[in-house]
This record gives structure tokens, sequence and C-alpha cells, in this order.
């Protein structure tokens, strides 16, 4: 097919997703992509913070080429090495004792649900099955995991959704311990909101979260599928507030690109689920579990995260040097950095794209950037290069 067939195409063969420009890309390397014309983009998006070591990184290509070659697939009804071998990294490296694997982030999720109400009934019986989110959350689309997203546009079309969730109002302790109760069996929260406008989780309030949790006898879940996994600075974002949850989701960044999702536990919640009670045809299979090995062991090395930490510090310093008064702030935490404006950023996503700079939203009016955390200081002054006059062309023109 022609490639400037392909946006008309879309409305003839696919189920509407996100509103998409019309450049289609074809290929790419490292920080960058190219579309189809031969255009290269800086790629501050990374698939929503997925490629974190950049498109075609080599050892993950090599890897999931030998693999694919080798043993691709053959469900969860038999034993494969790259499984075993990734679950044996993951539990090494976090507080867990044991991994389930899914297919991606809603339904790392999904699998957390289930866990906790299996472990609340088996030791609290019947009537602990409630669960507490957070406003600003975001957990997924899947029927469980939308009943823990907070926004209503995504939740109202699909009512009625899973009954016993209660949202709470991000970073209020004092609400929290209102919310909490002996009938809960679970508090999802991420301690960097993405979706919900790079939003970070005070230090108190997610050690206090930890604390009525073990008063409650209530499990902490940390959604981690966007923030995990090197992109704050740290390998897990939780590591920072000096907490371990009960269970922690992971998936966008760890197979490189390929779907994954992971749900980790500790030995208690373990124990509660048995052989039957949860599954998955795909979830863990060869091919995805060896890419994973690869963006696992190169994220967790001490000079890559200290460099995440450079660069995001470059990143923001540049952004609040930005003489704009359309700018209300400027946060995150290492490659995760939300600018929060007083108009919507949509205008400035579009300007930039046309730049060569792929940037976009948490929000309306939130700029989300979240490059590859193998972003040089270089790319990330090209970057603000862009932004900085983007900003300026739409205050002339507003």
């Amino acid at each position: 097919m022609n490639p400037n067939e392909i946006p008309d195409a879309e409305s003839v063969y696919l189920i509407p997703t996100y509103r998409r420009p019309r450049v289609v890309f074809s290929h790419g390397e490292g920080a960058y992509l190219f579309d189809s014309n031969g255009k290269r983009y800086l790629d501050f998006a990374a698939g929503i913070a997925v490629t974190a070591l950049g498109h075609g990184f080599p050892a993950w290509v090599e890897a999931v080429v030998d693999q694919a070659s080798r043993l691709t697939h053959i469900s969860n009804l038999f034993h494969s090495a790259p499984q075993i071998e990734l679950a044996k990294r993951l539990v090494e490296n976090s507080f867990a004792d044991r991994v389930f694997f899914s297919n991606s982030g809603s339904e790392a999720n999904e699998a957390a649900l289930k866990f906790a109400r299996k472990w609340a009934r088996t030791n609290h019986g019947e009537d602990k099955t409630d669960f507490i989110a957070f406003e600003g959350g975001f957990h997924g689309r899947t029927l469980g995991a939308l009943s823990l997203t907070h926004k209503n546009k995504y939740r109202e079309p699909f009512g009625p959704l899973v009954p016993g969730v209660t949202f709470v109002p991000f970073n209020d302790l004092d609400a929290a311990r209102r919310a909490i109760t002996d009938r809960t069996c679970a508090v999802f929260v991420e301690p960097v909101q993405g979706e919900g406008g790079v939003r970070i989780a005070d230090v108190l309030f997610l050690q206090g979260l930890r604390e009525i949790c073990d008063q409650h006898a209530t499990l902490l879940v940390c959604d981690e599928i966007q923030c995990g996994l090197g992109r704050t600075g740290r390998l897990w974002a939780h590591d920072v507030y000096g907490i371990t949850p009960d269970i922690m989701t992971l998936a966008k960044p760890l197979a490189g690109g390929l779907p994954i999702g992971v749900t980790l536990v500790t030995e208690e919640v373990s124990r509660a689920v048995e052989v039957g009670d949860h599954g998955s045809t795909f979830g863990g299979g060869p091919l995805t579990c060896r890419a994973a090995q690869i963006i696992f062991d190169y994220i967790n090395q001490p000079d890559l995260l200290e460099g995440v930490v450079r660069s995001g510090e470059a990143l923001m310093k540049g952004l609040r040097e930005f003489s704009s008064d359309n700018i209300i702030d400027v946060r995150g935490a290492g490659l995760l950095v939300g600018v929060e404006l007083k108009t919507a950023v949509k205008p400035l996503i579009e300007h930039s794209l046309e730049q060569g700079l792929i940037v976009i939203s948490a929000g309306e009016n939130v700029l989300r950037l979240c490059p590859p955390l193998t972003i040089t200081i270089d790319e990330v002054n090209t970057a603000l290069e862009i932004l900085n006059k983007g900003i300026s062309a739409l205050e002339r023109t507003s």
C-alpha cells in the first residue's frame, strides 16, 4: 500500500482508538523515527514510555532474531528457560517473591485485582472486597483496570464497572485514612501518575499509605507500568520512598516494544493463588521474555540510571528557564517530565511534530516528555530548542 493511503485506510479497516496525525513512520534508529518520506524526528514519546533503549537497540535485535529462530511460543502448559530466567532477574532485584506474566499493563492490573481479592477472601473472609484508587490515576482500559481508572470519559460509556472502588484525592493522606477500612482489600497507587498529568506522590503520602494498609490488613499495589524500570532514575519508582508494596505491576518498557505485563507479589499473596485461579496463553512466552532480559540487564546498571538522572535534570532545568507566561509548572522524576500550560497542549504537539520532535500529552493542558532512557544531553538540548520556539510561536499567534 502507498504510505500516503494509510491514514485514510484507517477509517475503513480499523476501530478508532487515538486521533493520529497523518505521518506514517517506517523505521527507527536510537532516539529517532523516520517517516515514509525520509524525514527524521527526535522521539520524546518513546511509544508512550516503551522504547526505553531507543529504536533498534542492537543487542535486543540480535536476541529477538535468535530466539525467533529457536522457539517463539509454547503456551504456559510447558516450561521454557527464558521465562524462568526473566522471573529470576525480577525477583532477585525487587521486593517480590513470585511473578505472573501477561501481555499488557491492563492485564497486569487485572491480575493484581484478582490476586488481591483471592488473598483477602482466603485470609479475611468474603466481605473484604473493596478497592481504593486515586483521582488522576490510570490503570488501564479493560473492565477491571478501568474500574480503577479515574477519568470519567474513559469509564462512563462502559458501566456498570467492578463495584467497590472508591476514588480519593491524590496526595491527600487524611482522605485516604478516612476511606481505607477493614473492608478494603487493596489500594492501587502510581508513585508517579503518568496519564494523570505527571504528578509525583509525596514521600509522606506514600509512606503513610503503607502504614494505613498495614493497620487494616490491606494490600498496597504500586502500579509502575509507566514510571518503573529506570524511568525515574531508580530501578523502581517506589525505591525513593523507603517502602515496599505487596504487589507491583510492570509492562511498558520491559520487552522493548513486544507485548508484556508483569504482576510481582510477595510470598504471602502468592500462597492464596492456586493452580487454575488465573492464566494466560501468551503471557511470558519465550520470545518476549528473551527480549525482556536484554532490556532489564541494560537498564539495571548504575551508569544508565545515573544518566537518566542527569538527562532529566538537564531537561527540567531547561524547561524552567523558558520565559513564557503560559507555563504554570514543570515537574517530573528522571525522564518522565510534565509541563503544565495555561492553554491546551495540542497545538504545541502539532507544531513540534512539524519541526521534527515527537511529544505527547498527559491530559488537555500537560505536555508529557518521556524519551528513551539513553537520550543524550545534546538531544535534550535539541528538544528544548524546538519546544522553546514552539511555545514562543504559539504565544505570538494567540
